[in-house]
C-alpha cells in the first residue's frame, strides 16, 4: 500500500475537541465532570433566531444556494459590518462558508502556495498552526510572553518577515489568552505588513465580548490600504450561541473573495441554507441577546480571575475580550500532586481531570506550555465548583 498525503499525515488532532470529547463521555458514563474546555457559549440560540431556522424548513427554504452564500445573507453582513465596525463592503466582497475555522483555511488556500511561509503570533489558537500545515504553508512561530500581554509587538513581526512570508494571522481578540490589540498596537503592525507587502489574516469572531469598557477597533478600519490586504474572518458562532449552525464568513477584496467564493464552490459547496436563513436574522434582529451574554461572562471572568489569582501556586492576567483565562501553572512544575509528578500542562490536566474530575485544555498545543486555558463559557455554579476542585487538589 503506498503511502498517504505527507500534508495531511503532519496535522495533528484538535486538543481541545479530545478533552472536550473525554469530559462528554465522563458525563455520559454518570461521571461528575467539569468542563471548561469548550469555546463555545454555554447559552442557547436566541428564541428568534430558531423560530427564523424553523420557519426556513416550513417554507421549503432547503435547497442549494449560490456556494459563497446568499445576497441576503451577504447583504445582512454587510450592513452589521457598517453599524458594527463603520466598515463599508459590498456582497461580492463576501464568502459565507461552514463556520469561521474554514473560511480561515479559505483565506490561506487563496493566498498561500506550497512552502511560503505564514507568521502566527503564539499563543495562537490549536487549529492556526494545523491549517497552515494543510495548505503547505510554513508556520512562523512568533511568541508573546505574559509579561506582555501574550501580544507581539510590531519589531516582533518585522524581526519574523523573510523574503518567503506571505501572511500574518491576527487573531483579536485572542483564543486562548483573551487578549484586545490597542488601535496603537494595531497600527503598529499593520504598518509592517504594508512595508512588506504581506497578507493580514484577521479573525475577529470574538469582537462582541469585550469587558471594562475596552473598545475594538478591526483592523480593517485603519485604512483602505490596510483593508486591501486583509482577510477579515468571522461569524455567528460566539456572539449568537450558533456554534452548531456552523455559518462563518470572510470579507477581502473582490479578487480574494473571487478565489475564495471558486475554492469553496467544489470543496464544501453551499453552507447550510436552513442556518444562513437563521443568522439573517441574527444579523438584523434585535441584538439584546449577545449585550446580555456579555455580561454574564464579563460577571463570571471577574470571579474566576480572583478566585484564581488567591490560589497559591497559580495565577492568571485578567483577560480583555473573548472567554478564555489562561492559568500560568509554572510554579507548579515539578511537583507531585497524589502522587503524580507534574512535569507539563499535559500533565497537569491529565491529573486534573483524573482526580479531580475537572476538564480544562493544556496549552502546549497553543504555543504556551507552561499555561492551562480555561473558558468560562459555563455556568457561575460550575466555575465556582471548578475553583473548589482546583484548590483542594493543589493540596492532594
Amino acid at each position: 500500500m503506498k503511502k498517504l498525503s505527507t500534508i495531511a499525515a503532519a496535522v495533528q488532532a484538535s486538543t481541545t475537541m479530545a478533552i472536550d470529547a473525554m469530559a462528554k463521555q465522563m458525563k455520559a458514563d454518570g461521571i461528575d465532570v467539569v468542563g471548561f474546555g469548550a469555546g463555545e457559549p454555554d447559552f442557547n440560540t436566541p428564541d428568534n433566531i430558531k423560530e427564523a431556522g424553523m420557519k426556513a424548513i416550513e417554507e421549503n427554504f432547503t435547497r442549494y444556494t449560490p456556494a459563497s452564500g446568499t445576497v441576503a445573507l451577504k447583504q445582512a453582513i454587510c450592513d452589521r459590518m457598517k453599524l458594527d465596525l463603520d466598515l463599508d463592503y459590498v456582497t461580492g466582497q463576501v464568502v459565507v462558508s461552514n463556520g469561521a475555522k474554514h473560511c480561515v483555511y479559505l483565506a490561506l488556500q487563496a493566498l498561500v502556495d506550497p512552502g511560503e511561509e505564514v507568521i502566527l503570533p503564539a499563543p495562537y489558537w490549536v487549529s492556526y498552526l494545523e491549517l497552515i500545515k494543510m495548505v503547505g504553508g510554513k508556520p512562523v512561530v512568533v511568541t508573546a510572553g505574559e509579561e506582555q500581554d501574550f501580544k507581539i509587538t510590531a519589531e516582533q513581526l518585522e524581526a519574523a518577515i523573510t523574503p518567503n512570508t506571505k501572511a500574518f494571522i491576527l487573531n483579536n481578540p485572542s483564543n486562548p489568552t483573551g487578549m484586545v490589540y490597542s488601535k496603537e498596537e494595531l497600527e503598529a503592525l499593520a504598518a509592517v505588513c504594508l512595508k512588506h507587502d504581506i497578507y493580514i489574516i484577521a479573525d475577529e469572531i470574538y469582537y462582541t465580548l469585550l469587558y471594562d469598557g475596552v473598545p475594538f477597533t478591526s483592523v480593517a478600519s485603519l485604512g483602505d490600504d490596510v483593508k486591501d490586504i486583509t482577510v477579515l474572518i468571522n461569524g455567528v458562532s460566539k456572539a449568537y450561541a450558533m456554534t452548531g449552525w456552523r455559518i462563518g464568513y470572510a470579507m477581502a477584496n473582490l479578487h480574494i473573495a473571487k478565489v475564495m467564493s471558486s475554492y469553496v464552490s467544489h470543496s464544501t459547496g453551499s453552507p447550510c441554507s436552513v442556518s444562513q436563513a437563521a443568522a439573517v436574522t441574527a444579523l438584523t434582529g434585535d441584538q439584546y441577546s449577545v449585550e446580555k451574554m456579555r455580561q454574564a461572562f464579563e460577571e463570571r471572568r471577574n470571579y474566576l480571575v480572583e478566585r484564581m489569582n488567591a490560589i497559591e501556586g497559580v495565577s492568571c492576567i485578567k483577560p480583555q475580550g473573548a472567554f478564555y483565562v489562561m492559568m500560568n501553572m509554572s510554579k507548579i512544575k515539578g511537583k507531585v500532586i497524589n502522587g503524580f509528578k507534574i512535569k507539563t500542562s499535559d500533565d497537569f490536566c491529565s491529573a486534573f481531570l483524573k482526580y479531580a474530575l475537572v476538564a480544562t485544555v493544556p496549552c502546549s498545543g497553543f504555543g504556551a506550555p507552561d499555561f492551562v486555558r480555561w473558558s468560562y463559557a459555563t455556568s457561575m455554579e460550575n466555575i465556582k465548583k471548578g475553583m473548589d476542585r482546583l484548590e483542594a487538589f493543589l493540596q492532594m
